[in-house]
């Protein structure tokens, strides 16, 4: 696993440091940890190799890029950069099957990162920026671009695809035991009528 001190050309570690106060032992490979390391949840996986995957992002930049110089501009082209390895259909206006969630036929249109799958990546890059020493007023993750352009590639999907992306509504709380035995049981049948008196006489 890539160490965080590779975010950086080493010119740029002293301000790194200065910036965002990384703590490389906690994620060097190359220490030897005197106890067991618990194992991770899937969460905690997928996030520590999306925040290689993004510093190695920053590495191959031209200019390489340190984390501590990283805007909300830089994480709107890594954004761009993956819609390459996509694999969401997104139709154009000129398609026949603009949408239509469920076209009949192939078409030319690219494909991108799917926006739930891009909103979920942001999350866990914005969490893993502030586990490594970063600020939550300077976490370029978080920018207000970010959001907006998430909140962009939500709804040029829906339209593009036929989906609706708005939050399901909630569902009804569930009735008490006794109301839903209730409703279970046959109804009580009426009390017999009252002995007639006259019948007596």
């Amino acid at each position: 696993m890539d160490s965080l001190q590779e975010f950086g050309s080493p010119s740029d570690t002293n301000s790194t440091a200065s910036n965002i106060n990384i703590n490389i032992n906690s994620c060097s490979s190359s220490s030897t940890p005197s106890f067991p390391t618990p194992t991770l949840s899937r969460y905690e996986n997928q996030k520590r190799r999306d925040w290689n995957t993004f510093g190695q992002y920053l590495r191959n930049h031209r200019p390489p890029l340190s984390l501590s110089r990283c805007s909300g501009a830089h994480v709107l082209e890594f954004l761009r950069y993956l819609d390459q390895f996509g694999k969401t259909k997104v139709h154009t206006q000129m398609c026949p099957f603009f949408g239509q969630p469920n076209p009949p036929a192939p078409c030319p249109c690219p494909l991108r990162q799917a926006w739930g799958s891009l909103d979920a990546l942001i999350g866990r890059l914005r969490a893993a920026f502030e586990e490594h020493g970063g600020k939550p007023e300077a976490n370029p993750f978080g920018a207000r671009a970010v959001r907006l352009y998430l909140r962009e590639v939500r709804d040029s999907q829906a339209k593009a695809r036929g989906i609706s992306y708005d939050k399901k509504k909630r569902k009804r709380p569930p009735q008490s035991a006794t109301a839903s035995l209730q409703a279970l049981m046959p109804p009580t049948p009426p009390p017999p009528p009252p002995p007639s008196t006259t019948a007596s006489q």
